[in-house]
C-alpha cells in the first residue's frame, strides 16, 4: 500500500515514514499545503495522512478540494486540534478518521488498518480500465479479451500509473517516483525491465493496448493502430 504523508513537521514525518516502512507500507512525504494537490493528482495513493495546520494551505481546504475534484482516497487527519468542533468540521469535510498529536505509532497503524478494511463501495472504485483492459487494484488481476493474470506489486504500480496517465507520455523520473518512491536506490534499467514484463502481460491477455516508448523521455499507453479495440 502506498500512502501520502502531508505534514510540515520534519521530525514527525521521519518518524511516521520509518514506522510505516517497518509495517510494510511505502510512503511519500509532502511538507507544504500548496504542493499537496500536485502530489494527489500525480499519484494514486491508497490512503492519505493529512495535517490540519500546514504552510501555504490548510488541511481542511486541501481535503475539500480533493472531494470536490472527485478524489475519494481515504484520509486520516493528524492534528493537534482536539476540540469537538474541529473534529466534527474535519469529518464533515470528508475525513475518514481523526488522530490527535501526540499519538502512539501503533495506534496510527491500527487506524490505517481500520480505514483500509472498509468496504470498497464506500471509497474509491477499485477498478481501472483502458481500451479492452480491466485491472483490479485489490486482487491485482489484469483482464483482457483472452485471459486474466495476476500482476506483481511493482507491475501493478507501473500499470496504474500508465492507465491513469490517459495516453500522456509519463517521464521516466515520474514513473520511478511512482513505482519505487522518491529516494529508493534503483538502477535505471529496472524500469525498462518492468516495462518489458508488463508488455508480456498485455500480450498474454490478448489486449489491443500497447506501451509506447518515447526515446529519452518515457512511456505511455496507446491503442494499437491495426487492432480492433
Amino acid at each position: 500500500m502506498r500512502l501520502l504523508i502531508i505534514e510540515d513537521d520534519e521530525d514527525l514525518c521521519r518518524a511516521i515514514s520509518y514506522h510505516l516502512a517497518r509495517e510494510g507500507y511505502a510512503a511519500d512525504v509532502c511538507q507544504s499545503g500548496s504542493d499537496a494537490m500536485h502530489y494527489i493528482r500525480q499519484n494514486a495513493y491508497q490512503l492519505i495522512l493529512l495535517d490540519r495546520m500546514l504552510p501555504g494551505e490548510d488541511g481542511l481546504s486541501i481535503l475539500r478540494q480533493m472531494r470536490s475534484a472527485g478524489f475519494q482516497t481515504p484520509v486520516i487527519f493528524i492534528t493537534a486540534l482536539n476540540g469537538l468542533g474541529d473534529r466534527i468540521e474535519g469529518l464533515d469535510a470528508g475525513a475518514d478518521d481523526y488522530i490527535v498529536k501526540p499519538f502512539d505509532m501503533n495506534e496510527l497503524s491500527a487506524r490505517i488498518r481500520a480505514v483500509s478494511r472498509r468496504p470498497a463501495d464506500l471509497s474509491a472504485d477499485n477498478s481501472l480500465h483502458f481500451a479492452d483492459l480491466s485491472f483490479d487494484r485489490v486482487s491485482l488481476e489484469l483482464s483482457g479479451p483472452k485471459a486474466t493474470c495476476t500482476l506483481s506489486r511493482r507491475e501493478a504500480e507501473l500499470l496504474c500509473a500508465l492507465i491513469e496517465g490517459g495516453e500522456k507520455v509519463l517521464p521516466r523520473p515520474t514513473l520511478f517516483f511512482r513505482v519505487w518512491g522518491a529516494d529508493a536506490p534503483v538502477e535505471d534499467g529496472n524500469l525498462d525491465n518492468y516495462i518489458h514484463f508488463l508488455r508480456r502481460r498485455l500480450s498474454a491477455v490478448g489486449s489491443c493496448a500497447a506501451i509506447r516508448t518515447v526515446r529519452s523521455v518515457g512511456y505511455c499507453l496507446k491503442k494499437k493502430e491495426d487492432a480492433p479495440c
